[in-house]
């Protein structure tokens, strides 16, 4: 994957991070996807939680990468939020949604990105 997805990757994680989003976890899954390059998974604690974070990601596409999202997803319910970045695609959960649904092992096969100094505070449990 390339530096600058990868530094794009990066910047989504910290805005996640800015709103106290958690067990935020990047996958480069370019090899085993024919749709997307990148998976930002973050989970929230409460549907306004997923929906703070999920503002925080759509904010900071157009405002600091000038992306505008292709499409999001759950917003309204605030259970899961997908964004759609184009080659990157973040996934906003409640704790439960996402333990149900697993994307981490579904995508296993995708390479795990470091986050850089926030991987202690982002690892998944």
């Amino acid at each position: 994957m390339s530096s600058s997805r990868v530094d794009r990757i990066r910047r989504i994680a910290e805005a996640i991070l800015d709103k106290k989003g958690e067990d935020v976890v990047a996958l480069d899954v370019h090899e085993v996807s024919s749709f997307a390059d990148g998976f930002v998974l973050a989970t929230g604690n409460s549907d306004r939680h997923v929906r703070t974070i999920a503002d925080g990601v759509i904010e900071c596409a157009k405002k600091e990468l000038g992306e505008q999202p292709l499409g999001i997803e759950g917003l309204d319910d605030g259970r899961w939020v997908l964004i759609d970045l184009g080659d990157v695609v973040v996934h906003v959960f409640q704790r439960e949604v996402r333990e149900h649904y697993d994307l981490e092992r579904l995508w296993s096969d995708g390479d795990r990105l470091p986050l850089g100094d926030d991987d202690a505070r982002s690892a998944a449990p």
